[in-house]
């Protein structure tokens, strides 16, 4: 692996594309599909879409949990996606991730401390002697009592389950931190808490970090950017501070989905297909659901394109209008 050179993304994957073999009858099928996006040093990046819009498996590739079909990731400017055997496991250590469910994550008959300890004993990050109070410090750097060590995880709530998620991922001394859905499977309080300490993590010891979810104010309150995925493939990306003009009807749809408080709340949608329903590899996989769609969008896949100063997307009806600032 190369170091870090000044402006290059800590992580980054070029047309990555992850397919599936299904029956005969439905031949194959890719989940991802073409997708390049990047993440700078000590940002926070956010994977916004429904489910089934492959989300997850983007996390999985990136992370190398699962191996892409084409395209490449690259970690600090080394490719990542071609290691094979123990450069892999090597380099793995430096993209952590925190899944969804706290529960399934930990080993219940582990505890807490040996969890953390068996991370950093496997990677041998520290001397053995010193391995107790890089534990404790974990620990309190998640807000867990050191002295809970010997605790196991069935004494824990979700949340203090998640918090040793996130602190295990920690031990290992990553580069970058992939959260899948992390607080999704917590209640609204609990989920407060943990995205105020991933906040702080960032800020503080500046992680580099992609949050996937579903749902838009979270990822409004975390990330510094934001891309928006329906079908396998990302049909809209721009920083997502201050919120932007999104012009993705899809992404309006998202939105327009929201519960807002002292308004009715927002109509199922009753025709369309779903995320995946709609991915193909020629046309838009949004035509079926789409209030703007055109003829060009039965046959041509819309690229993401520039329309505004670090706005990306990819809409043969947005590009149609007339720009509303200078592309970069």
């Amino acid at each position: 692996m190369s170091s870090d050179a000044p402006g290059q993304p800590v992580l980054e994957c070029r047309d990555l594309t992850k397919q599936y073999h299904h029956r005969p009858a439905h031949g194959v099928r890719p989940a991802v599909l073409d997708v390049s996006i990047s993440l700078a040093r000590g940002e926070c990046l956010g994977i916004l879409g429904e489910s089934g819009s492959g989300k997850t498996t983007l996390v999985r590739c990136l992370s190398m949990l699962e191996r892409p079909t084409a395209g490449s990731v690259r970690l600090a400017g080394g490719e990542f996606s071609s290691l094979r055997g123990r450069e892999l496991r090597q380099i793995r250590r430096r993209v952590q991730v925190v899944f969804q469910d706290p529960y399934a994550s930990l080993n219940p008959r582990q505890s807490i401390g040996s969890a953390l300890t068996e991370v950093i004993h496997v990677h041998k990050l520290l001397p053995d002697g010193a391995i107790p109070g890089q534990v404790a410090s974990l620990l309190d750097q998640v807000g867990i009592p050191p002295g809970w060590a010997g605790r196991y995880p069935s004494e824990l709530s979700g949340g203090g389950r998640q918090r040793v998620s996130i602190a295990r991922a920690l031990a290992a001394q990553p580069d970058v931190l992939l959260a899948d859905e992390a607080v999704s499977a917590l209640d609204a309080s609990v989920q407060a808490q943990v995205l105020n300490l991933l906040r702080d993590l960032r800020e503080q010891t500046g992680l580099s970090m992609i949050f996937v979810s579903h749902n838009v104010h979270v990822l409004q309150y975390l990330a510094q950017r934001t891309a928006v995925m329906f079908g396998g493939r990302v049909v809209e990306e721009a920083a997502a501070q201050p919120p932007p003009d999104w012009l993705h009807p899809y992404t309006r749809e998202l939105l327009a989905a929201v519960p807002v408080v002292g308004q009715p709340l927002p109509q199922a949608r009753t025709a369309g297909t779903s995320a995946r329903g709609g991915l193909g590899l020629t046309g838009c996989p949004y035509r079926d659901r789409c209030p703007l769609r055109l003829d060009r969008c039965e046959q041509q896949d819309p690229e993401l394109a520039a329309v505004a100063e670090a706005h990306l997307v990819a809409c043969h009806a947005v590009a149609a209008q007339p720009a509303k600032g200078p592309a970069s």
